[in-house]
């Protein structure tokens, strides 16, 4: 058999049937968790499912950018027709629900490289079922690749619910360190204003903003389909699990409440920033208005004495330059009086 590590990185991409991961779990075996590749996996579901221990079951982690591995599910996972259904009608909203005896669950998720940009969001497709966990993403994602990274390191989960349940807090952690990062974030700015550096700022802040309220609207469960989904589970999921899949659901919940506490922080910095915009624009408002009044003396008697026309007073005049001068300097005085007066 593989070695966890070597056949997770060989297969990262995804291998011939765009499997990027698979593991059988066991509790009463010897080795609780192996690594599969997909030729082992169908062999699996085709045979060795029906006489193995109930205490095993298997997750196969799926590449859907990858052509076969659509039609490798169909061939081999009998999985039910909501599953397929729901890849391809394009509500992305984050969701678990019953078909039939399976439980199937949309979770959005950020790409691995993940930069605090809202494009930076993907869907993740799961399908449950009592002895069959598949996941399948179109790009790395954060939340699934912790749940392998956590199964190599030795994390066996016990059923296929606390499977669920282990990927719901991955992703609820991974949440955790985005509102970790975006509070920072929001500090550095709120200081960066504080001491009267605005630059950029108003454009930052309108990026996370708009991130926080793409992951809030995408990443909020459904409270229809998960309240219906724990007063009626399925059959093969035991009391523990559902309380487990329950308490999951409450961190997004918290996380949800200190992203909308976030939005609301970001709200009033650009309130504040917007404010001191137009403060600033105010001020040089009234500057420019300062100065054109007091101009504006002068540019009326240049106006005037700039006539090539016969009877301009004081042209024959020897002191005529400094009483316009005078006529000049007293109405620009007044002008400012009345200016800075009403300023004040």
């Amino acid at each position: 058999m593989p070695a966890l590590h070597d056949l997770a990185a060989n297969s990262y991409g995804g291998d011939e049937a765009g499997l990027i991961c698979g593991y059988l779990f066991d509790a009463a075996a010897p080795e609780p968790v192996r690594a599969i590749d997909s030729a082992q996996a169908a062999a699996w579901l085709d045979a060795a499912a029906p006489s193995s221990p109930e205490s095993s079951f298997l997750w196969l982690h799926f590449n859907l950018s990858h052509a076969q591995a659509e039609r490798w599910l169909l061939r081999h996972a009998r999985l039910s027709d909501t599953f397929y259904e729901t890849l391809h009608e394009g509500l992305p909203s984050t969701r678990i629900e019953r078909a039939d005896d399976s439980l199937i669950a949309v979770i959005n998720d950020v790409h691995f490289e993940f930069s605090f940009e809202p494009s930076d969001i993907s869907t993740l497709w799961i399908s449950v079922g009592p002895r069959l966990v598949v996941t399948a993403r179109t790009k790395p994602l954060r939340s699934v690749d912790a749940l392998r990274t956590a199964v190599k390191a030795g994390d066996a989960p016990r059923s296929s619910t606390e499977l669920l349940e282990h990927l719901l807090r991955a992703q609820a952690d991974v949440l955790v360190k985005i509102v970790r990062g975006v509070t920072s974030r929001i500090d550095r700015i709120e200081d960066e204003l504080l001491a009267g550096r605005l630059d950029h700022k108003r454009a930052r802040l309108g990026v996370l903003r708009r991130l926080l309220v793409r992951l809030q609207r995408l990443l909020a469960p459904e409270p229809a389909a998960l309240f219906r989904l724990l007063q009626g589970p399925p059959a093969w999921m035991a009391e523990p699990d559902a309380q487990e899949l329950r308490g999951s659901t409450e961190e997004f919940s918290v996380v949800l409440r200190d992203m909308q506490a976030l939005q609301e922080r970001i709200k009033l910095l650009q309130e504040e920033i917007a404010a001191n915009v137009n403060e600033d624009n105010n001020r040089s408002l009234f500057v420019l208005t300062v100065v054109t009044v007091l101009a504006l003396p002068i540019n009326i008697l240049a106006g005037l004495f700039g006539m090539n026309v016969g009877g301009i007073p004081l042209a024959e005049h020897k002191h005529g330059f400094w009483i316009v001068v005078a006529i000049v300097a007293s109405f620009t005085a007044v002008a400012a009086w009345a200016a800075f007066r009403k300023k004040r």
